[in-house]
This record gives structure tokens, sequence and C-alpha cells, in this order.
């Protein structure tokens, strides 16, 4: 009788225990997850994120065209071949190779072919020329993501303040009614574009310095090159 009574009251503190987990489980609040930041950070959020989408599409298109730029300077057998060309005395051919080569030191050995006969300076001059415009057009947007970076905590702030304002505008109008869940939609909102803003702008910051990383390799490969081919051109005949 009483193995009976000890194992009923056993069922019951079981069943009290697990009534009292699943109660405490269902009060606990529910991670907030960057999508539900998105969500509910109102109109500011929209903006920072078609912000981080542009940035992040310039930076993958900039990126893959400066691989490419990289390749083509790392190319030794194109110039072993114009090396080749001009010590047989094919200038021609050298000249047609580098035309035909659309990479950017292929257009810059080009128009140092197209300045041949004319003296050395002048020839070194219109390759160097060649290659700013070179990097010029390997910079074109790069500046929009640095332009991000410092957009993004900026218009965070901005979300910071309406949400700010928000709160302060519901409490004048609740009078002496005044409640922490009328307050908490604007604090939220103030909070959830700060961390957007400063989200946005570390990820592009990073991204612009990759890109800048890759500019800077890709010149300093074209210096190389360009002088490499300017030795060549003085070489004796």
């Amino acid at each position: 009788m009483i193995d009976k009574l000890l194992m009923v009251q056993a069922d019951a503190a079981q069943t009290v225990a697990d009534t009292l987990v699943q109660e405490a489980a269902q009060a606990a609040p529910q991670r907030i997850t960057l999508w539900d930041m998105a969500l509910n950070g109102g109109w500011i959020m929209l903006v920072l994120v078609l912000l981080l989408v542009l940035a992040i599409y310039i930076f993958i298109e900039r990126f893959l065209t400066l691989n490419g730029a990289l390749k083509g300077q790392a190319d030794e057998e194109f110039m072993s071949r114009i090396r080749q060309y001009v010590h047989e005395g094919n200038v021609d051919g050298a000249r047609q190779l580098a035309k035909a080569t659309d990479t950017p030191l292929g257009r810059m050995i080009s128009k140092g072919f197209s300045r041949l006969g004319r003296p050395l300076p002048d020839i070194q001059a219109a390759i160097e020329n060649e290659g700013q415009l070179e990097v010029a057009r390997l910079e074109k947007r790069v500046s929009y993501v640095a332009t991000v970076a410092s957009l993004g905590p900026m218009i965070g702030f901005l979300g910071t303040v309406t949400g700010m304002i928000t709160a302060f505008q519901d409490m004048a109008h609740a009078g002496n009614n005044i409640d922490i869940s009328l307050l908490s939609t604007g604090i939220y909102e103030a909070m959830v574009t700060t961390v957007g803003g400063l989200i946005v702008g570390i990820v592009c910051y990073f991204l612009n310095n990759l890109l800048v990383s890759r500019i800077n390799k890709v010149v300093f490969e074209l210096e190389v090159r360009a002088n490499e081919f300017m030795d060549l051109l003085h070489e004796p005949a």
C-alpha cells in the first residue's frame, strides 16, 4: 500500500515537473534572427538591404574582372612570344599578337607598338598613359562599394533617430497611460537599424579593401610588364 502511494506521488511530481518545464519553454523569449530584424526594422532596413545587395553585386563583378586581368598579366607565354617576335625582327607579328590579346596588358603593349619609330621616352609615355586608362577601367564602380561602407552606419543612425522619435511620439500620445510595450516598437526599430547599418558598413568596408588590394596588385604587374617591354626595346637589334 505504501509502495503504491509513493509511486502515485512520484508520478504526480513528475507530471508537475513536466508541466513547469513546458511552461518555462513557452515563456522563454525566442532568439531574434537577422531576417526578423530586417522585417521589423522599418523602411530604413529596406534601404540598407538594397545598398548591401548593390555593393555585393559590384564586388562580385569587379572581383571577377580583376582576376581576369591578373591572369592576363601572369601569362608568361604572351611576353615570351612578343620577345621572340621582336628578336626575329617580326614586329608585325608581335603587333598583331598584342592587338589580338584582349587584356589590359595586351592593350598596353599594343599601344607601345603603335608608337614604334618615335623616341623611346614617347613610347614609354604612351604605355604609361594607356596603363592609367586601364587602371581607371578596373576601378570603375569600386568607389560605390566604399560609398556604401560609409553610408551604412550613417543610415543606421538615421533609423536610430527616427525610431526614438517614434517612441517619444507614442509617449506624448499616451499621456499618463505610458506602458513599456508602447515604447518597445520605436526603441526596437532604433536598435535594429543601428545594428543593420553597422553590419552593412563592416561588410562593405571589408569588400572594398579586397578590391583595392587586387587593383594594387594589377597595377604592380602592369608596371613590371611595361618595364619588361621597354627593356626589350632598349636591347640592341
